[in-house]
C-alpha cells in the first residue's frame, strides 16, 4: 500500500519541523549542554525500534489483517457497518485498545522493564518521541496481531492510524509550549505536550496517569487523567534512574536484563513529592 511508502516521510518532515520549533518556544527549560549526547542515545534507541517494527511488527500486523479480512474475522467484518462509519469506529477501537497497551506496559513487570527505558531520558523533546528498547518494541508485535484480528479493520484504516500514531506520538512528547488556550482545546479531543508531560514526571502518580496516544478521552474514561501540574514544576524521568551513567546507550540497552532497582526513590533514597502530597 502506497500509504506505508509514504510514512517515513510525513514521520521524519514531522519531527524536523516540531525539532526546529520547541527550539524556537520550549515548554520546559531542557539543557542544551546535554542534547547532543541524548540525540545519540535516543537516535540510536529509535533507529533499532524502527528496524524491529519494519522487520517483525509491521509484517505481523498487515498479515493479521490480510488473514482477518479473508476469514472474515473481527469485529468490523460481523459488524458490516458503511464503509465511513467502519473507518471511524475502527480506528477509535485502535486508538482505545492501545491505552490498553500503554497501561499494561506501566503495570506488569516484565513490560515495564522494557518500556522503562522510553521513561529515564532526563530531559523530554521529540527525541525522546521513539526512544523505545527494541525488545519493548518486538513484545507488541504479539499485542498488534492481537488487536488487528479482533477489531477486523481494514488495511486502509490500519495504515492512516499509524501514520496518525506516529505524528501525535511525536507532537505530545515534544517540549513545544502552544498558547495555554489553543492547548487546552485541543487538550479536550487529542493528548498535548503539557498532558504527556505529567505522563512522564518522577512522581509514581503522575507517572501512572495520561496513558492515551492520539484522543485524550481515555483517560477521562478511565479516570487516570492528570492535569493542573505546572511543567516547571516537574521532574522528568525516573527517580531510581536519574545516575547520569543511567542514560548511557549501553546501559539503557541491557537495562532490561539487569537487576531493577527501586523505581520510585532517587540514589540518595528520597521520593520525589509534590508540595503537600502525602501520596
Amino acid at each position: 500500500m502506497k500509504l506505508f511508502f509514504y510514512t517515513p516521510i510525513i514521520v521524519i518532515g514531522a519531527f524536523a519541523a516540531l525539532f526546529a520549533v520547541e527550539k524556537l518556544i520550549p515548554l520546559r527549560c531542557n539543557s542544551r549542554a546535554r542534547l547532543l549526547s541524548r540525540l545519540v542515545v535516543n537516535g540510536v534507541l529509535s533507529a533499532m525500534a524502527f528496524a524491529v517494527a519494519a522487520l517483525v511488527v509491521r509484517p505481523s500486523a498487515v498479515s493479521a489483517v490480510n488473514w482477518a479480512s479473508a476469514k472474515p474475522f473481527g469485529g468490523m467484518h460481523w459488524l458490516q457497518m458503511p464503509p465511513g462509519l467502519e473507518f471511524i469506529v475502527g480506528f477509535l477501537l485502535l486508538d482505545w485498545s492501545f491505552y490498553y497497551w500503554h497501561l499494561l506496559n506501566h503495570k506488569l513487570p516484565w513490560l515495564w522493564r522494557f518500556h522503562n527505558v522510553h521513561h529515564i531520558d532526563p530531559e523530554l523533546d521529540v527525541s525522546t518521541g521513539f526512544r523505545f528498547h527494541f525488545g519493548e518494541v518486538l513484545l507488541s508485535a504479539a499485542f498488534r496481531v492481537i488487536q488487528v484480528s479482533v477489531i477486523g479493520v481494514s488495511l486502509m484504516t490500519f495504515a492512516i492510524y499509524e501514520i496518525v500514531f506516529q505524528v501525535e506520538t511525536l507532537f505530545h512528547h515534544s517540549n513545544l509550549a502552544l498558547p495555554i488556550r489553543l492547548e487546552r482545546l485541543l487538550n479536550r479531543i487529542i493528548v498535548t505536550p503539557r498532558m504527556h508531560g505529567i505522563h512522564h514526571s518522577q512522581i509514581r502518580r503522575e507517572t501512572n496517569s495520561n496513558y492515551s496516544v492520539v484522543f485524550s478521552w481515555w483517560d477521562r474514561l478511565h479516570r487516570t487523567f492528570g492535569f493542573n501540574v505546572p511543567q516547571s514544576q516537574i521532574e522528568i524521568g525516573i527517580a531510581g534512574y536519574t545516575l547520569p551513567e543511567d542514560n548511557k546507550l549501553w546501559n539503557a540497552m541491557i537495562m532490561p536484563f539487569a537487576k531493577q532497582r527501586d523505581y520510585w526513590h532517587k540514589p540518595d533514597g528520597t521520593m520525589p513529592q509534590r508540595k503537600g502530597d502525602q501520596r
